[in-house]
This record gives structure tokens, C-alpha cells and sequence, in this order.
């Protein structure tokens, strides 16, 4: 760059290679290696499926995360859970078929986009459930409006909403806020009693960290996603903070405590899962929008910068096959080179094990026929699956 003008992260670049302060070891029957920040996780080897080499080539937070949860770096766009609700609905009549669970610390980068229906109709949108109490506001109605009072009133409110609907039948938005009362209605009860953990043993409240200062807060949303699932909630979103993982410099501090905040939670949803039958049913994700270069950026106070390039995350039940390490990047850790996994390609894959195909599963917006793949060549990873 010509004189003083720098690129910000350029100019903080480094040649020299950050290896891990962290040691990792086989773990398992599979032998995957497990870094020794994820004990827990390092118990549930054998049920993960560990894909090594995910890519979505786009550098930045934004443009990535929209890459993994709508398909296409474009705003506007339905999330990945709208699609699932769009195409398989929900299998709770008095619950939202997609929930987001966010963190008390900030929402996650892109916010609402994360969950959003964008062109789909608005039914299709997440229930945000928020991070303390009352997690969802206003379930409890005035005292002078329970029971039979509040029924008689939503009958009337019901009568007249679809009179006003049958006048104006291409309104999915007017559909969806009338269909979202009915549903409120009926959560009043449904979503209190699914909200509550109290009724959850000890020892089920113990394994995903309830009483530990580290874990609570995301353990107890861990905790309240698998009751969500028990429901028949469809998908079920638990974020962490904004940048959480962003460690541009103080990764000695800063990822080891991003660690022990998921690790003992994210392993007792699986274990949980698979105790009650449900893991079979259900995929748990675990992963964000990219990974860390394999240099030190910022020398003065050592961190890594974004890599999109080739990164990890985890996948366990649903008919991902567990113990399986897939994929390599080189020998550095820079850049996916075997057996590569782009975003398009983890969706299709995706919605195959829903039974859905990401080709067919079609919405006509402005008279073409959408996809989440949208003229992206997604491939079925059928290495992934255990088939």
C-alpha cells in the first residue's frame, strides 16, 4: 500500500506460525482428536461427526453467517430454520415450529437476519426467546381477563380477524399476525410449562452446568432447547454473544473461558438426547461462521485473524455418522484441500436428512422459483451419513 495507507488486518499480519498452547489427543473408540479445552465434548467423541474442512469464502462475519444460515451472502433472504418450518412444519400445534434462543450479552452478528422468514411468509419467521426471565413476554394475562372471560373474548377477536382476512386473501402478513394470536393464545399455557426447568432433576441440571457460574446461562438454554424439541419444536437456534469467538488478539484468556462456557453444556444436550431416545431424530450443529488463521496477528497481544477457507464444526444424530473425522486442511491449517464441505453442500446435505430436496423445495417469488441453494451446485455429502 502506497505510503502510510494500510490495511488494518495487513498491516498486523505476521509470518510466523501461532501453533496451539493447547494440547489434543485421541479421544474415543473413533481416536478423533479433541483439544484439551473440551473435556466434555471430548466424552461424546464417538457420537460426532467432525467436519474438518467446511469453506464458505467470504472473509467477514456478516457476509458469512448469512452464507450458512440463508444460503447466499445477500440480505433478505429466509433463514435456514424458516425453510425447515416452510417445508416440514412443526410438529407442536402450541408452540413455534423455529425458535432463537440468544444470549444476555449481545445478539449475534447480523442479528434478526439469523432468524428471519425474509421473502418466505412471515409464519415462517423465528420466535426470538429471550435470555432472562420473562423469556417470553406477556404469557400471563391480566388477572380480570383469565379463563373463560379471555375465551369468550378470543372467539370474538377469531371471528372478526378472519372476516377481515376472507376480504383481503393475499395478505400472508395479515395470515401470519392473526395465526401468530391464536398461537400466543394457546402458549400461554404450553410455553410456561416447556420454559420451566424447575421440575428437571439435579443430576439433569448438574450435567449441563445450571449452578456454575461458567455455564448457567448457557446451559440452561441448552437445557430448555432439548424440552423445546421434546414438544415437537422443529429447530431450535442457541446463540452465543456477538463475536464471541472473535479473538483478534488475548486468545490465551479469551478462548479458554468462549470454551467453558459451551463445552459441559453442548455434551450433556447430546448425552441427554441420545438417554431419551431423540438423538436419532434430531441433529445438533455445532459450529460458527468461520475459523482463525493458522499465523499470530497483533504480536503485542496474540491473537488469530478470520479464516473462511477451511474450518471445523460438529454434527451428531439425525443420521450423521458418529466417530467420523471428515476432511483435511493443509498442512498449516490455512485452507480446505480434502474432501471439501462449502455451505451449499452442508444445506443440501442438510435437507436430505429431513427428507427434503434443496433443488425441489421451491417458493415463487417475482415469478422464479426460489431455493436456498439458489443456483448453487450443493452435492449431498453422503460420506457424512450414516447410510
Amino acid at each position: 500500500f502506497p505510503g502510510k495507507i494500510k490495511y488494518d488486518n495487513a498491516a498486523q499480519a505476521s509470518s510466523k506460525v501461532l501453533h496451539s498452547q493447547w494440547k489434543f489427543r485421541p479421544r474415543g473408540e473413533c481416536g478423533t482428536e479433541i483439544s484439551e479445552l473440551l473435556p466434555h465434548t471430548a466424552g461424546i467423541a464417538d457420537d460426532l461427526c467432525l467436519v474438518r474442512s467446511m469453506r464458505t469464502g467470504v472473509n467477514n462475519h456478516g457476509q458469512s453467517i448469512l452464507a450458512l444460515q440463508t444460503g447466499k451472502v445477500t440480505k433478505g433472504r429466509p433463514s435456514l430454520g424458516s425453510w425447515m418450518a416452510y417445508g416440514l412444519g412443526t410438529e407442536a400445534d402450541d408452540l413455534p415450529a423455529f425458535l432463537a434462543m440468544i444470549d444476555p450479552g449481545q445478539l449475534p452478528v447480523e442479528g434478526v437476519a439469523n432468524w428471519s422468514n425474509g421473502w418466505l411468509p412471515a409464519i415462517y419467521q423465528g420466535t426470538v426467546i429471550r435470555p432472562s426471565s420473562p423469556r417470553i413476554l406477556n404469557l400471563q394475562p391480566p388477572a380480570h381477563l383469565a379463563g373463560s372471560v379471555q375465551k369468550s373474548f378470543l372467539d370474538y377477536v377469531r371471528k372478526l380477524n378472519q372476516k377481515h382476512l376472507a376480504a383481503r386473501p393475499a395478505e400472508n402478513d395479515l395470515a401470519a399476525r392473526i395465526a401468530s394470536y391464536q398461537l400466543a393464545a394457546k402458549m400461554q399455557t404450553s410455553a410456561r410449562e416447556a420454559l420451566d426447568i424447575s421440575k428437571e432433576t439435579k443430576a439433569t441440571q448438574e450435567m449441563y452446568g445450571i449452578h456454575e457460574t461458567a455455564t448457567a446461562d448457557y446451559g440452561t438454554r441448552c437445557l430448555i432447547a432439548r424440552r423445546m424439541v421434546e414438544r415437537g419444536v422443529r429447530f431450535v437456534q442457541v446463540y452465543t454473544q456477538n463475536q464471541f469467538w472473535d479473538h483478534h488478539g488475548g486468545i490465551a484468556k479469551s478462548l479458554p473461558r468462549a470454551c467453558k462456557k459451551v463445552d459441559k453444556p453442548s455434551a450433556a444436550l447430546v448425552s441427554d438426547l441420545k438417554q431419551r431416545g431423540l438423538l436419532d431424530s434430531t441433529v445438533v450443529h455445532w459450529g460458527g461462521e468461520m475459523g482463525r488463521l493458522p499465523v499470530i496477528q497483533n504480536e503485542k497481544n496474540i491473537g488469530r485473524d478470520h479464516n473462511t477457507y477451511g474450518f471445523s464444526m460438529w454434527l451428531a444424530g439425525g443420521g450423521f455418522r458418529g466417530g467420523l473425522a471428515y476432511g483435511n486442511t493443509d498442512e498449516f491449517g490455512h485452507k480446505a484441500v480434502e474432501k471439501v464441505v462449502n455451505h451449499y453442500d452442508y444445506h443440501a446435505t442438510l435437507f436430505h436428512l429431513f427428507g427434503l430436496d434443496a433443488e425441489k423445495l421451491t417458493f415463487t417469488r417475482n415469478t422464479q422459483d426460489k431455493t436456498i441453494l439458489d443456483g448453487q451446485a450443493g452435492k449431498i455429502v453422503h460420506d457424512l451419513l450414516d447410510e
